[in-house]
């Protein structure tokens, strides 16, 4: 209570402050900014009284053409509606601010301001924040990794290292554990680099991914980490929730009385604090530990407990979970009428969370509405931009052609603006076919590789036989379907190329039964929204294994790697078969000397992709030899542009 006291007390001091402050201010710019900073000042208690002041901020901001002031406003609006559970209108509000925040950047020539790119990653990691709430994981990375690549150009660390936390959280969530541990790792690297507090709540992320992965000592080793931390930093509350975490870890080894001694430690932080929400966590852990240790009577009472917490504090979850605990356990001392009591009660609580998950779907489904006219608004305001910069070019040539007729020299100068407008014209158009022509391409590299495919396919039913050959086309299947969304796209993430590459290598493991294996690896460096176009490195894969692998009649190996250097993508595909000279040689000699089409279109792509993105872009072609000179495979090296997916 004396601590509630000291804080509100000292609330009250700056919200005088803000209002004196107010009261003599003179310009709308300061009025507008010290509204904005009254409305956060109630973020925490009452957002009602937040959303007031902001809309006073707004309506002096548009006013008075305030935009960065009025981007702010929405932004505390988004704030107060996610206190109040809001989260459709959040959306709305924090796309708004978006939306100001971008055209502030757009219209400007120069370097933007560091607060108005701070402002709009702000929103985007705010949208994704609203996203990842709903459960609609993929807008709520694609809008974290935006912010991102801002708070990495204004080199804000400290945020970065809390989105590459959140960005763990959504992996997590879709239990892609390999990834979330990245991105854990990432934020833990810049925390420890800046002796960050938080430092701490990091490694208590990673423990659960090991403690999930299965790599159980890992993560006891963690949570020893976290525990030394929160002690040295003196923070009661990720301490408690990291003995719940030690909790969960001893409870999987078996170990029941170790548990109860950590879930009993974690209660008494949390009664400490005030802390409902944990201590009804660990009510609940204790209760099933204690029914482990048939210990039915403290069981009873811990669960009983942790479900009257539960329900007072509105966390269905925790009363779904206690219940179920409670009427399981009275099944078992045979106390039938208690049992179904509790079987009730939590029937209501599993309703609650259906309803509410039911609600949540509708406000899903509202947001991505919400996205979808956002993106028809964007598209109708650049077709009127463009109308208006062609209005704007029309009149501006007319105006030079009417001061021509005056005078020889004010007609050359126009002639000359006039040859510069249709040069950028003319390279525009000469950078649109060569997309379409990246496209076009893409589309002949298609028929060539299910030709292929489908090759591969005849020769295995002769091989392998009818079963072998059904696991065949059940792997063919999958390949063709994801060729078939690539084929929709002329930028894919290097995830989906691997994915790609790796279900080709398996086709071909079968076909020429495991006369090879293959490793495919990416650098940490990479970021998940890097991109490439789709099916560029499969020619080179499949001429390793026909023209270097098969060759060689023994068992062989094929590596594929993706790194970063510079602004530079190198793709490096590896094998250690007969080597290109022999190769070549062979080819030579064979009676039907086939022309490699999949290698010329791929030459023909790198020319365009040098076309689009003004930079380099060559493929390397170099034969390794062993300690004697003996050629014993090829290497491809792949340098390309770096590109995202996002842009």
């Amino acid at each position: 209570m004396f601590l509630l006291f000291v804080k509100t007390s000292a609330q009250n001091k700056v919200l005088d402050s803000l209002q004196h402050k107010l009261s003599i201010a003179k310009t709308a710019t300061e009025k507008t900014k010290l509204l904005n900073a009254i409305a956060n000042e109630y973020v925490e208690n009452n957002p009602e009284l937040m959303i007031r002041y902001a809309k006073k901020a707004m309506a002096l901001a548009q006013k008075n053409n305030l935009e960065k002031h009025e981007a702010d406003s929405w932004f505390n609006i988004g704030n107060a509606n996610i206190m109040l559970s809001r989260y459709a209108q959040a959306l709305k509000s924090f796309t708004n601010s978006q939306v100001i925040y971008e055209d502030l950047i757009n219209s400007t020539t120069k370097k933007p301001d560091i607060e108005i790119i701070n402002g709009l990653a702000r929103a985007y990691g705010s949208i994704g924040v609203v996203c990842s709430e709903q459960n609609n994981y993929a807008k709520s990375l694609e809008y974290y990794f935006k912010a991102l690549k801002l708070y990495k150009e204004t080199k804000q660390e400290n945020i970065v290292a809390i989105i590459y936390n959140n960005i763990g959280i959504v992996y997590e969530s879709q239990k892609e554990f390999g990834k979330a541990l990245e991105y854990f790792n990432k934020a833990l690297w810049i925390q420890k680099k800046n002796d960050d507090d938080s430092e701490a709540i990091t490694i208590t992320n990673i423990g659960k991914i090991y403690l999930a992965k299965n790599e159980d000592d890992k993560a006891l080793q963690s949570y020893n980490q976290a525990e030394a931390k929160f002690k040295e930093h003196q923070n009661r509350r990720g301490l408690a929730e990291l003995y719940n975490n030690f909790g969960n870890y001893y409870k999987k080894k078996s170990n029941y009385a170790n548990a109860a001694k950590y879930y009993l430690e974690a209660l008494n932080i949390f009664d400490e604090t005030g802390e409902k929400y944990g201590a009804s966590a660990s009510l609940g852990y204790l209760g099933t530990v204690s029914a482990l240790l048939h210990k039915n009577a403290e069981a009873v009472k811990y669960l009983e407990r942790s479900s009257a917490l539960a329900e007072e504090i509105g966390t269905p979850e925790q009363v779904k979970v206690s219940e179920k605990e409670l009427s399981d356990l009275y099944e078992k001392m045979g106390k039938p009428a208690l049992a179904l009591l509790h079987y009730k009660k939590y029937s209501v609580a599993k309703d609650n969370i259906n309803n509410s998950e039911s609600i949540k779907n509708m406000v899903r489904e509202e947001m991505n509405y919400e996205f979808e006219r956002k993106e028809a608004f964007q598209k109708v305001e650049n077709e009127k931009r463009q109308v208006l910069f062609d209005e704007q070019a029309k009149r501006h040539q007319q105006q030079m052609l009417f001061v021509g007729i005056s005078a020889l020299l004010l007609f050359s100068i126009a002639f000359l603006i006039y040859n510069r407008l249709q040069l950028k014209k003319r390279l525009t158009l000469q950078r649109d076919l060569a997309e379409y022509e990246q496209k076009a391409l893409h589309l002949q590299m298609n028929p060539h590789f299910v030709f292929n495919c489908l090759g591969s396919i005849s020769s295995f039913i002769v091989q392998n036989g009818k079963d072998s050959a059904i696991k065949y086309l059940s792997k063919f299947s999958k390949l063709m379907r994801l060729t078939l969304e690539y084929s929709k796209e002329s930028l894919i993430p290097i995830d989906r190329e691997i994915e790609g590459l790796q279900n080709y290598l398996e086709l071909e493991q079968l076909r020429f039964n495991n006369m090879f294996q293959f490793t495919i690896t990416k650098n940490p460096d990479i970021e998940d929204d890097m991109a490439i176009p789709p099916l560029l490195l499969q020619p080179f894969v499949e001429n390793a294994i026909i023209h270097g692998i098969v060759p060689k009649k023994q068992h062989g190996n094929i590596y594929v790697d993706f790194a970063v250097s510079g602004d530079k993508l190198i793709c490096t595909v590896t094998d250690d078969g007969i080597g290109i000279n022999r190769s070549q040689k062979l080819k030579e000699k064979s009676v039907t000397v086939h022309k490699s089409l999949a290698l010329e279109i791929t030459k023909k792509r790198l020319e365009v992709i040098q076309a689009v993105t003004s930079k380099t872009s060559r493929v390397e072609i170099n034969e390794l030899t062993d300690a004697f000179g003996v050629p014993n495979g090829t290497r491809i090296i792949l340098n390309l542009p770096i590109q995202y997916a996002s842009n």
